[in-house]
């Protein structure tokens, strides 16, 4: 258990770091506005992966995507000065799909509430089951 919460720890400590960092600014004009969304390290603390999101379009994600590519190293150089332990974890930059399912979502949410509105305006003037037929002439019975 301990582990969990040293990993924890480590991952919340390398967000602060990074998102301080890219606050900042970076020299490079292809970086956009960046969120860093969630940082996972492994087990042994070697690997980091850093979730992000880009305010943008898909021109400024892909600039985005390079620029920290570019610029992993001087990160971990920054992240390995401000962590304190033995060994300065490797960084992986993963675009965070949460947005976009975040929009589907909604969008399915949307669907299902006009769909609802569509049964509830048919339900409304329909008669019930156990009503008598109103199309059933009196002469067939």
């Amino acid at each position: 258990m301990a582990g969990f919460e040293r990993q924890a720890r480590v991952a919340d400590r390398i967000r602060v770091v990074l998102s301080e960092r890219l606050q900042k600014g970076l020299r490079d004009p292809r970086l956009g506005f960046v969120t860093i969304t969630d940082v996972r390290v492994t087990g042994d603390l070697q690997m980091a992966s850093v979730f992000y999101t880009v305010y943008g379009t898909d021109e400024e994600r892909e600039g985005t995507a390079a620029a920290l590519k570019a610029a992993t190293g001087l990160l971990r150089s920054e992240v390995g000065r401000q962590l304190n332990t033995r060994l300065t974890p490797t960084l992986e930059f993963i675009p965070d799909g949460l947005p976009e399912e975040a929009s589907h979502l909604s969008e399915l949410l949307r669907e299902a509430r006009e769909r609802d509105a569509q049964v509830h305006s048919l339900a409304e003037n329909a008669p019930y089951a156990g009503d008598e037929d109103p199309y059933k002439d009196d002469d067939e019975a």
